[in-house]
Parts: structure tokens; sequence; C-alpha cells
């Protein structure tokens, strides 16, 4: 398959950047299963007629990425089947958190900071949230599963991008995919303008590769690999085990 090109986007009415996360060669000769992972944006949108193709992919587990008040304002569409809701915010309420925090975290996301900012701020603070959606996803049963944020384009490209490159992917091919989320969401042609769930309007703006190669680079300076920063995050040797016989 072509790792890179537009036609792996997934077109299902209200959901935005949906496409398959496996496909991928890996270092070991092996390859990332098709069909399993799915990444995306919010389901809020989603029609009925969105609600029934989504429900053909057998998605077994649905991992919310996104903050309580995003949950809130916007909830996901409910799915037909026996589908297990997940809320584990890359973003959590930190010790002493201020509300200048928050928003600061929130502008940057939206392009109002900037995205090296943003990739900063998850560098050092996602590992707990990253590391527990890989559990989830090593859980009896999970699998098929979506991960998805609010357009799945930054909290879920990095939790995607530590997944694959535990897998073995190569930093090629994984910042191809991250990188895919422009056209996945229009913006290849410039910011898209929305309103947030204070109201208030904001800008996404397209990512860029280096914002990705800096992130991987990030994670093996301080933990030499994906893996071991997995580890140092709470995941466990079993449940890396069972993720690779599963998706490998």
């Amino acid at each position: 398959m072509s790792i890179s090109g537009a036609e792996r986007l997934i077109l299902i009415p209200g959901v935005r950047n949906l496409r398959d996360a496996g496909g991928f060669p890996t270092t070991s000769g092996a390859r990332v299963a098709e069909a399993l992972l799915y990444r995306a944006g919010s389901l809020h949108e989603l029609t009925p007629e969105g609600a029934e193709r989504l429900a053909a992919l057998g998605l077994r587990t649905i991992i919310d990425l996104r903050s309580a008040p995003e949950l809130e304002v916007w909830p996901d569409h409910p799915l037909d089947g026996a589908v297990r809701f997940l809320h584990l915010p890359t973003f959590p309420p930190r010790e002493r958190e201020t509300a200048h925090d928050a928003r600061d975290a929130r502008d940057a996301e939206a392009g109002e900071e900037t995205l090296e900012d943003l990739y900063a701020f998850m560098s050092a603070t996602a590992g707990p949230a990253i590391a527990a959606t890989v559990s989830a996803l090593a859980a009896p049963g999970a699998l098929p599963a979506l991960i998805h944020c609010a357009v799945g384009k930054d909290r879920t490209g990095v939790t995607v991008a530590t997944l694959l490159s535990a897998l073995g992917v190569s930093d090629a091919d994984i910042v191809a995919d991250y990188h895919l989320s422009n056209a996945g969401l229009g913006l290849d042609r410039g910011p898209v303008y929305y309103v947030d769930e204070h109201g208030t309007e904001r800008r996404s703006r397209p990512v860029h590769e280096a914002l990705m190669t800096t992130f991987l680079a990030s994670l093996r300076a301080t933990h030499g690999d994906a893996t071991q920063y997995l580890l140092a995050h709470g995941v466990t040797e079993p449940e890396l085990t069972t993720l690779r016989s599963a998706l490998l």
C-alpha cells in the first residue's frame, strides 16, 4: 500500500481524518496488521450513515484523548454493538495546575501559541496518558480499536507514533503517516478556523514533519527508545508482548 497517500483516508460521514494505523513494515521484517487499529478526529458529528459504516469496522474499543470539557460539549456519538468507550485525556489535570497552564496547552494545540510549544509540552507530560492508551489496547478483546482526539492530529499523532515506534516502524513511515493529517483535515490548503468548547474562535494550523521528528528525538533522549519510554510510564512487558503478537 502507499503509506503516505491520501487514498489511505477512510471517508465516513461525520468523521474527520480517519485512517488505518496499520500496514507499515517494521525493522524485524514483520508488518503492522491492518484493520485492527484506527485513528481519527472526534465522533460528535457522526451521521446515522456514518455510524453504520463505522460500526462495520468491527470496533471493540474507542479511546478518546480529549479533555473533560471537550467531552461535555461534544460527546462522541454512540455506536451499536459492544463498543467500550474509554476517556484517557492526553492533558490530564496536573497538581497545582492553574487556569493559565490549561489555557496555554489549548492555545498551543489550536495554533494560538506555536505548535513547537505544544509538542514540547506533550514530550514533557503526555507519557502516562500514552502508556495508559497502550495498556488499554493490550486488554483482552480490545481490538479492533479507534484512537481519537478532537481532530486526530496532535494528541492522536504522538500517541500513535509512540506505539508504532515501539512496534519497530521507521521514523520515515511514522512521519509520513503523521503528515497525512494535513490532507485529512484540509490543512494542506492553510489554517482551518473553528469554535472551541468555550465558544472562542481558534485556528488549527498544518503540522510539519519536524514536529514529529523532534518529539521522537526527545523520547529517545530521555528513555533510549519508545519501548523503554512506555515501560517507564507504566506499560508492562506482558502488555507489549500481547500487542506485538496481535499487531505484527
